[in-house]
């Protein structure tokens, strides 16, 4: 399974940047979770809830360099060395080359781990949601006029979140 055969959605910046055989993995994964829960269905709350708290990996990159930096800050200043410094200069380097381009060298070790993008989650978790039929409706309220839609719409995803 490709990730390009998944939209655009899926192709942001931290995708492109990682070889395709580790986005063929996470995705293999993904399916494989989704076949598990289809033959589990008394499994699938369990696993949107899961999925709600993983962090995805533009918040593990930004809380690794907040820490690793504030560890560098906090030893030069005890140990009154500053070459320590430079732990937090290259912390910072790699922060500002990851808002940019959106890859430097933690990305790829976190990729590896099987670190997963904010949409990669969200699309397993749609497809869970398909699974479990909270789109069921959908038919039904295409059928309603625009107003209606968008309340029933607007109803449906408060329940989600």
């Amino acid at each position: 399974m490709q990730v390009t055969e998944h939209g655009k959605s899926l192709m942001d910046r931290v995708v492109r940047h990682t070889p395709p055989s580790i986005n063929r993995d996470i995705m293999e994964k993904t399916g494989k979770s989704l076949l598990f829960h289809a033959y589990r269905p008394g499994r699938i709350s369990r696993r949107i809830e899961m999925l709600k708290r993983e962090w995805d990996i533009e918040r593990a990159i930004e809380a690794n360099a907040a820490s690793l930096g504030l560890s560098g800050l906090i030893l030069a200043l005890l140990f009154r060395s500053w070459w320590i410094l430079l732990l937090p200069v290259v912390i910072l380097g790699f922060l500002l080359q990851h808002a940019i381009q959106g890859w430097c060298p933690p990305v790829s070790i976190f990729r590896r781990l099987g670190m997963r993008t904010k949409e990669e989650i969200q699309f397993e978790l749609y497809g869970l949601r398909m699974l479990k039929g909270d789109f069921d409706e959908a038919h039904e309220i295409s059928r309603m006029n625009a107003g209606d839609r968008v309340e029933r719409i607007m109803e449906t995803l408060n329940r989600s979140i």
